[in-house]
């Protein structure tokens, strides 16, 4: 069923001239195309990228477009705590304040990995190295006029479980169920975090996005996807417009999500996203909470 549109375009984009953005995956993808909306619009952004080589070349793209665009290249392994914290220490050491902060990096599928923590590689990059990332960048947030957090979910949280007893998938490991469930925690996270942070009145919004069917370099792996992207994926720009807006708009509203408004959610402007029952269990929301807590090291309010 198609939903009706937000009365939004890359058009009402505000001028960004005094905020400064954290974009994670801003090297390609749904990454470098909210980066360069956003550099275009005068904002500062830091690019972070665990392939700064990549990132330069992202870097040099968006001044191709944009030759003022302000940009920095920072490293950031999402698959590595320690990295995380080197991130978070050297932004702070070069800004005071954070006003906006885009979790969109991610892995899709990959054969079982774990990270250098020895988490499972979807759980650990896309959900606990964000909930890491989030919570050491909390007081710089804290320190911007009207700072917002924007959580990148998918289509796929809506097939996601939770599995607390094999979280690192050494008892059993399906590439798409634990990409699902890192998905899942995603949306769960944002959806948590606002909550936690509206009971601390925190000035912090906090919403999620997800890009439907677009054209990325996260398909790699997957047979047939040049075929498949060619018929029914939207561009990897029109995927990020949802982020975009959650970071931008005065009509985004903290504690909701955001995606395609065309056929399942899959193309489109932006719109209000489905969010499916579990997500919204706050019992098994704070679990997570709690478990990414203790295995990160990082604890909140």
């Amino acid at each position: 069923m198609k939903k009706k549109p937000l009365p939004w375009t890359p058009n009402d984009i505000p001028d960004l001239s005094n905020q400064t953005v954290i974009v994670t995956g801003a090297n390609s993808g749904l990454g470098l195309e909210s980066a360069r909306m956003l550099s275009s619009h005068g904002a500062t952004v830091v690019m972070a990228c665990r392939d700064l080589n990549k990132g330069k070349a992202a870097m040099e793209d968006i001044r191709g477009d944009h030759p003022e665009a302000k940009l920095e290249l920072m490293a950031l392994d999402l698959a590595d705590l320690a990295s995380v914290r080197q991130f978070t220490d050297t932004f702070k050491q070069h800004y005071d304040r954070l006003d906006i902060l885009i979790n969109n990096a991610g892995v899709m599928a990959p054969p079982l990995q774990h990270t250098k923590d020895g988490f499972e590689m979807q759980f650990g990059t896309n959900h606990l190295g964000h909930f890491a990332l989030t919570g050491l960048l909390l007081e710089t947030l804290e320190a911007a006029e009207a700072p917002r957090v924007v959580v990148v979910s998918s289509l796929a949280h809506r097939m996601g479980n939770l599995y607390f007893d094999n979280l690192n998938g050494k008892k059993g490991y399906q590439r798409w169920k634990f990409y699902g469930q890192s998905k899942l925690a995603n949306l769960m996270f944002s959806l948590e975090l606002d909550r936690r942070l509206r009971g601390g009145n925190s000035s912090i919004q906090v919403m999620a996005a997800h890009p439907g069917y677009a054209a990325t370099n996260l398909q790699r792996g997957i047979p047939g996807h040049k075929l498949f992207n060619a018929v029914t994926a939207q561009s990897q720009e029109k995927g990020a417009l949802p982020s975009v807006f959650a970071a931008t708009s005065e009509l985004a509203q903290s504690g909701h999500y955001y995606g395609p408004n065309g056929f399942m959610e899959f193309w489109g402007v932006p719109a209000e996203a489905h969010i499916r029952r579990l997500a919204r269990n706050e019992k098994v929301a704070s679990r997570l909470w709690e478990v990414s807590a203790q295995l990160t090291g990082v604890s909140y309010l």
